[in-house]
């Protein structure tokens, strides 16, 4: 066998020997990784809210600046409120009131008005000529139960089909409604009061009575079922020949808007946007003379804003009462207004206004019967014209 050659030995040469030798990979690779977990452990605690998370503070209702005093009976007056009677629906409304609602409803199908008939609502600001037979505080426009088509944010005439705006959202009442609904609110509530003057408890006391809070299912949408108003404060937008809403859609010009609420429409003025509806209900009730105090002005625009009949006495008595009560005893979303503050306020300032429109019903009643008696014997002698036989 031949051997083999032997092998020269390898030299390095000088010049790579000197070059460095590249690091190991385990450690930055080790490095990533750890970042990588810390970062996923991050993500999650933030995602479960224990990193990063602060408890959330609830939104607190505006200031409320004076306890208004509930108003004096005037001595002698008698008060037959305060007899409960609990309706389908469960909510606890007067029996007097209800007997109100009755009669108004008779004497509306008896003008034929009927039930659904579209007509005065929250303060008339312009409209029927019937206005000056409403008294002096009827805003201009305020007609009564046979105004046609009044005007107003309210109801109808004849509180807009056969029941007072009092009764008109009684199915909601019994509705819990969260505090966090209301948190929206609130500052909606400050800012019109600041705008306009006029106390935030009206303000909302008449939301609540329109449309509970927003929580009636047309409030967002379409009319209420009496055709005529829309939106959470109801304003009316069949009358004229310029609405209500055309009058005083135009009030969120006045501040500037908030940059975050709920319900906030895409264009504006809306009927259905939240700041757009409160700041022109503001506006509306401080036009009629509400101011900061829940006394007789504030009980007049709550009778304009709704109209001129005895629905919008027991509105007024109502939505004033509720917020007298607020002042007194704390903002209390899902509270009843108790039956003394609203029968003290009808006593003060309702009942009077209730007595005239009874009184006015009775001239019209005579009137009307006596222009019927005059016109029959005209009707007799024509008759026996016509069948006295030709000679």
């Amino acid at each position: 066998m031949t051997a083999e050659a032997p092998r020269p030995e390898r030299r390095e040469d000088p010049a790579v020997a000197r070059l460095p030798q590249p690091p190991s990979e385990r450690g930055p690779l080790a490095l990533a990784l750890a970042l990588l977990a810390l970062g996923i452990a991050v993500l999650v605690s933030v995602a479960t809210g224990v990193v990063g998370s602060s408890p959330v503070q609830p939104v607190a209702p505006p200031a409320v600046t004076a306890a208004a005093p509930t108003p004096a009976v005037p001595a002698g007056t008698q008060v037959s409120l305060l007899t409960p009677k609990r309706s389908a629906s469960g909510t606890v409304r007067e029996a007097v009131l209800v007997r109100t609602v009755r009669r108004a409803r008779a004497r509306a199908r008896a003008r034929g008005g009927g039930p659904g008939r579209a007509g005065d609502g929250a303060n008339a600001v312009a409209g029927s000529s019937a206005a000056a037979a409403n008294g002096p505080h009827a805003g201009p426009g305020s007609g009564g139960i046979g105004a046609g088509a009044g005007s107003g944010a309210g109801a109808g005439a004849a509180g807009a089909a056969g029941t007072g705006g009092w009764l008109r959202f009684a199915g909601f009442s019994g509705t819990h409604i969260p505090a966090s609904w209301m948190e929206s609110f609130y500052p909606l509530y400050a800012e019109a009061q600041r705008t306009f003057g006029v106390n935030w408890l009206l303000i909302a006391s008449v939301h609540k009575q329109e449309t509970d809070f927003s929580t009636a299912p047309s409030t967002y949408h379409g009319l209420n079922f009496a055709g005529c108003c829309a939106g959470p404060m109801q304003f009316n937008v069949k009358n004229g020949p310029v609405s209500t809403w055309g009058l005083m859609r135009d009030s969120y010009l006045y501040n500037a808007r908030p940059a975050v609420y709920a319900h906030r429409t895409r264009r504006h003025p809306s009927i259905y946007d939240d700041y757009d509806a409160i700041m022109a209900g503001a506006h509306l009730l401080g036009y009629n003379g509400a101011g900061t105090r829940l006394d007789d002005a504030a009980w007049w625009a709550a009778y304009d804003y709704y109209g001129h009949d005895t629905y919008g006495v027991a509105y007024a008595d109502e939505v004033l009462a509720r917020a007298i009560s607020w002042s007194q005893h704390g903002f209390c979303v899902n509270c009843e207004v108790p039956p003394p503050t609203i029968a003290a306020v009808q006593a003060a300032w309702g009942a009077p206004v209730l007595a005239e429109l009874e009184a006015q019903e009775v001239r019209e009643a005579r009137e009307a019967r006596a222009r019927r008696q005059q016109a029959a014997p005209h009707r007799r002698g024509r008759m026996r014209t016509r069948t006295t036989p030709r000679g």
